[in-house]
């Protein structure tokens, strides 16, 4: 198995509470990996050690290969802008720009011209069908709709990985079944590999496969990457 992203022996602990306790963990490239576990298991946190916006204290992480986590915190910073996308329970939508300025924001970092990035991002808000709202700011939009609008925008860069932290955590069924469905459509088209950290078993019946933190370890023997997980939709357990 081609495995994009992996993370050996990580460990990390807050002051004196430990939150991860040598975890074992692989992703393959296009695979949809649901992280799951009780609230204070260790799963955000080593979503977070993934991502490069903590640094684990032992053990080590690698895309394609090469290790991250031992990287300056300007080279993970430029990974999480180019290669890395990430959506968080809230969105954190700027709320002076409207839906259309908050999705080309990522291009436009990183020196896109206006007019491209604008054209682009009317283009991924089309992808979540979420188009008509372009124009609006998030305090004029559904909270469902606003999640919507952060994923485009965590999409737009055409990230290799997407780390999502609980996206639905804050909407009601409907709307998470709306984001989940648009999310892993889109990220499907694109073979973007999703690491999404839910605790709700229908969140993560969206994915290939799912893998459960408790105090700080992955429970049971790792599944094997690409290994559709039993909860899975029919129509979105098969990756390009």
């Amino acid at each position: 198995m081609n495995h994009q992203i992996t993370a050996r022996g990580v460990v990390k602990s807050y002051g004196n509470s430990p939150a991860l306790r040598g975890v074992d963990f692989a992703a393959a490239r296009g695979e949809v990996v649901a992280i799951t576990g009780p609230s204070g298991s260790g799963k955000s946190t080593l979503l977070h050690c993934l991502a490069g916006i903590v640094r684990p204290d032992a053990g080590s992480v690698h895309l394609d290969g090469q290790r991250i986590d031992d990287t300056s915190e300007a080279h993970r910073s430029r990974l999480r802008r180019s290669r890395f996308g990430v959506l968080f329970q809230f969105g954190h939508l700027v709320p002076e720009l409207t839906a259309a300025e908050n999705v080309a924001m990522p291009l436009l970092l990183a020196g896109v011209r206006r007019r491209e990035a604008v054209t682009a991002a009317r283009n991924w808000l089309e992808r979540f069908d979420v188009a008509d709202l372009a124009g609006k700011r998030p305090g004029e939009v559904s909270g469902g709709q606003a999640q919507r609008v952060a994923a485009a925008r965590a999409l737009v860069t055409e990230p290799e990985v997407l780390f999502a932290d609980e996206p639905t955590g804050a909407l009601d069924t409907l709307a998470s079944e709306q984001v989940m469905t648009q999310l892993t459509r889109v990220a499907r088209s694109a073979a973007t590999t999703v690491l999404l950290v839910t605790h709700d078993a229908r969140t993560a019946a969206y994915a290939d496969r799912e893998v459960v933190v408790r105090d700080g370890t992955v429970q049971g023997p790792p599944p094997l990457a690409g290994t559709p997980g039993p909860g899975a939709p029919a129509a979105l357990r098969s990756t390009p």
